[in-house]
Parts: structure tokens; sequence; C-alpha cells
């Protein structure tokens, strides 16, 4: 492979079994360490991408909905609960 630049990465934990999938992703890590690799990652399981991410863009429609580094938009209350599956607390429009 060389020694890429820019790694371009598309659903990589579609259809993998969990461990594989943090396999590869440990993998990646290391070719970024060794190469300064920069990575475009397109992930539905946005707990490993965030995790495996320094900046992070969510797409909605096509569109940007929410974007900034990893751990901001890992705590934005509206990407916690549609992706990585938290629940309002009573009293957040949550029904009682």
């Amino acid at each position: 492979m060389g020694r890429p630049q820019l790694l371009l990465v598309d659903e990589l934990s579609l259809g993998l079994a969990p461990l594989l999938v943090r396999s590869i992703y440990e993998e990646l890590k290391k070719v970024r360490e060794l190469f300064g690799s920069s990575m475009l990652i397109v992930e539905q399981n946005a707990k490993i991408a965030l995790g495996f991410a320094e900046h992070a863009y969510v797409l909605d429609r096509g569109r940007i909905a929410i974007s900034g580094t990893a751990a901001e938009v890992a705590a934005s209350d509206a990407i916690r609960e549609s992706y990585l599956g938290a629940e309002r607390a009573a009293g957040e429009g949550a029904p009682a």
C-alpha cells in the first residue's frame, strides 16, 4: 500500500462481527500513527467512529447536521439520543 496520505474508508463495520471491526480499527490506528495518514471514514456505527475520529460530521439527508471535534459531536444531546442510544431525562421532552 505504500505510504498513504489519505485513506477513504466506506462502511467498514457493515456486516462484520464486532470483534473483527475493533481489530480493523486498531490496524487503522497503527497506519495513522505510523504514516501520519489522514482518513475519511463513512460509518453507520457512530460509537466506534466517534471513538476513532478526531473530527466528525453528521449528515442528515445529504446535509451537515452537526460537526466539530469527535468529543463535541459525541457529547451532543441530539447525537447521543439519535445515534448512541441515550435516553432523555424526565422533564426534557420525554414522555412521562
